[in-house]
């Protein structure tokens, strides 16, 4: 349906939208936080959706958020073996879903390249047309960025931009491999995610008593807050969260509603994705 306003009308109203936006921005905001204050009264005020807001607000966010923040820890990471035979390393692959693997040699501060999927699927071809064709990971290796816990999201995502890459490896202070972050993980800090009913209020708040009995735990909780606040006796050593012991004791990455005891603790899934356990329910069982 076309607007039969005369022009002069359809002028003063976009000009009375505009003014109302920059009216917003007569007192300069001093930091961030007001500056998302006055986002805010925008989108109360109509003048940017919801939707807007959520990624203006994230844009800003990122800038103050680093790789070890959002970071699939060491121990939920992925990998393949340089000694794994095509077919072994094809079956992981397949299991995980993923598109981008690191390679390992001896252990996991061992990496040594990059490999893609979509790179075996054109060896799964060739082999096909010819049958003396052997596999060697090192002929599909890309070079593994390696970048700091302390890198910033916002320049990660711009040299992800700029190197059209999207995988680093992160490391710690000793040159050690804390995690990896994707750049599919730092766009979701910008456009988000559903929020489940039992997200956690709070970055720093990792465990939510529901009551005596029911916990929700978030997956990147370490081991030692965990143990310490339940009093159980899970491995501190071979891994550094929940998440990673959780997947060690499945066998995989789980899906929303598996679950599993340990412990006299029972653990159902709330929510992950393809590479991470993000949300758990805990129950304590009867002694």
């Amino acid at each position: 349906m076309s607007d039969d306003k005369p022009p002069s009308i359809r002028s003063v109203e976009k000009k009375s939208w505009f003014e109302k936006f920059t009216h917003l921005f007569q007192d300069a905001p001093q930091d961030r936080d007001e500056l998302v204050e006055v986002l805010k009264t925008a989108e109360q005020d109509t003048l940017i959706n919801p939707e807007l807001l959520s990624m203006m607000v994230g844009v800003i966010h990122i800038s103050e958020l680093h790789a070890r923040d959002i970071m699939v820890a060491r121990p939920q990471m992925v990998v393949v073996n340089d000694e794994m035979g095509f077919d072994e390393m094809l079956a992981s692959i397949v299991e995980s879903g993923h598109s981008r693997f690191p390679v390992i040699g001896d252990n996991r501060d061992d990496i040594e390249g990059i490999v893609l999927a979509k790179d075996l699927l054109h060896f799964t071809a060739k082999t096909n047309q010819e049958d003396d064709v052997k596999f060697a990971i090192k002929d599909f290796l890309r070079p593994a960025a390696i970048i700091p816990e302390s890198k910033r999201l916002d320049t990660l995502l711009k040299e992800f931009r700029t190197n059209r890459s999207h995988m680093a490896i992160v490391v710690d202070e000793y040159g050690s491999v804390a995690g990896l972050v994707t750049i599919e993980d730092v766009l979701e800090q910008i456009v988000g995610e559903i929020e489940d009913e039992f997200d956690i209020d709070g970055e720093e708040e990792t465990i939510q008593a529901m009551s005596d009995i029911e916990f929700v735990v978030k997956g990147q909780t370490e081991v030692e807050e965990f143990n310490e606040y339940f009093k159980s006796s899970l491995d501190e050593e071979e891994f550094d969260t929940i998440g990673g012991i959780l997947m060690q004791a499945f066998g995989h990455v789980p899906t929303k509603d598996e679950s599993i005891e340990i412990e006299k603790l029972r653990f159902e899934i709330i929510s992950a994705d393809t590479r991470r356990i993000k949300l758990i329910r805990a129950f304590k069982l009867n002694e």
